[in-house]
């Protein structure tokens, strides 16, 4: 997986991923001078990053490689709670999987399993070019 994240935006935010099986994902990402916006708390844009991260593997993993690709086509998130320092946790889970779109939810929560984001992320599912 590390070769898949090198030079992307996965590394330049610490995004780790940590499971990934038929229909969800996990990840985490530092609260840190990477992902904090100018207050000192997590950037909502970080959040929504590892939300479409998620979102987006956990779609690859459940399309054809060799004939199809995916990429996202709609998110939305909302912030629930600030978070200054630690780590932050997505799981995600498909809630539609169809043929040429996927409908992923994501929850982000704090080391204390608390909520801190919650996304909607459709993907779109694209022939791959020859």
């Amino acid at each position: 997986m590390e070769s898949f994240r090198k030079n992307t935006l996965l590394e330049a935010l610490g995004i780790e991923i940590v499971e990934v099986s038929a229909g969800k994902v996990v990840a985490t990402m530092p609260v840190d001078e990477r992902t904090r916006q100018p207050l000192g708390v997590l950037h909502g844009g970080a959040s929504v990053a590892l939300a479409e991260t998620v979102a987006s593997i956990g779609a690859y993993e459940l399309v054809d490689k060799e004939k199809e690709i995916v990429v996202g086509l709609e998110i939305n998130a909302n912030h629930i709670r600030s978070v200054r320092e630690g780590n932050v946790t997505a799981t995600g889970t498909v809630l539609h999987r169809g043929r040429t779109t996927m409908v992923w939810d994501i929850k982000i929560v704090d080391e204390e399993d608390r909520l801190v984001s919650v996304s909607r992320c459709t993907i779109a599912i694209l022939p791959k070019k020859q």
